[in-house]
């Protein structure tokens, strides 16, 4: 059965058998670089032991894997995702720790969790969205965070494509969808800041085209 999107011009609803696959495929077209800086983008989330972290569009649970890394047993991860094959992937790789829960919610509309989270973070989906839907998951983040919590951002970098090498602006016109153009072009700090984030910091990957952003919230 083929699962109607619900934007169709976005990159980051994927159908059943792609979803079944997106581990594998991921590593397959960035030939291994997608594993090695995601590795390396977690690590600098600088995670401490009990934090408690809510994974927005969590998929398989790949990246919560390595976060469980850095947790101690008071610690614990949240995945939210909207794919019910994601979510037996998940499920499956958490099935015996107490540590990591699952929710199988869409994130594109408000919702209500009933707790707060140290870090809330979100990779390579919040730039398939339309603009005023990433405002929405941002009231959300704001809502389920801690004061002092960190909003955590792994996607594209903000840069002109136009000036980009010719393979890779190929690369990203082609894969990519037309949101994601829009994000690049987006000042991040400036949009966040204006929901009451601040300190930001962040860790810059791949040529600079790819970016951990952290923000805290302040007010």
């Amino acid at each position: 059965m083929v699962q109607k999107k619900l934007y169709p011009d976005s990159g980051v609803e994927l159908t059943p058998s792609i979803a079944k696959h997106y581990d594998r495929l991921m590593n397959a077209i960035s030939f291994g670089i997608y594993s090695r800086f995601i590795s390396k983008a977690i690590a600098d989330m600088d995670i401490k032991r009990d934090d408690s972290i809510l994974d927005l569009g969590c998929g398989t649970g790949r990246n919560a894997s390595l976060m469980l890394r850095y947790l101690g047993d008071k610690g614990g991860i949240t995945g939210i995702d909207l794919s019910p094959v994601m979510q037996g992937q998940f499920e499956k790789r958490f099935a015996d720790e107490h540590r990591v829960t699952f929710q199988r919610q869409r994130i594109d509309v408000p919702f209500e969790l009933g707790k707060l989270f140290d870090i809330i973070f979100i990779s390579f989906v919040i730039h398939g969205f339309p603009h005023e839907v990433r405002k929405v998951i941002i009231e959300s983040v704001v809502r389920h965070l801690k004061p002092g919590g960190s909003f955590m951002v792994l996607d594209f970098a903000e840069f002109d494509m136009a000036k980009m090498p010719a393979l890779y602006r190929w690369v990203f016109k082609t894969v990519e969808c037309k949101y994601a153009f829009d994000f690049i072009e987006r000042d991040w700090k400036a949009i966040l800041s204006g929901y009451g984030f601040g300190s930001f910091t962040e860790h810059q990957y791949i040529k600079k085209y790819v970016r951990l952003l952290k923000g805290v919230k302040e007010k």
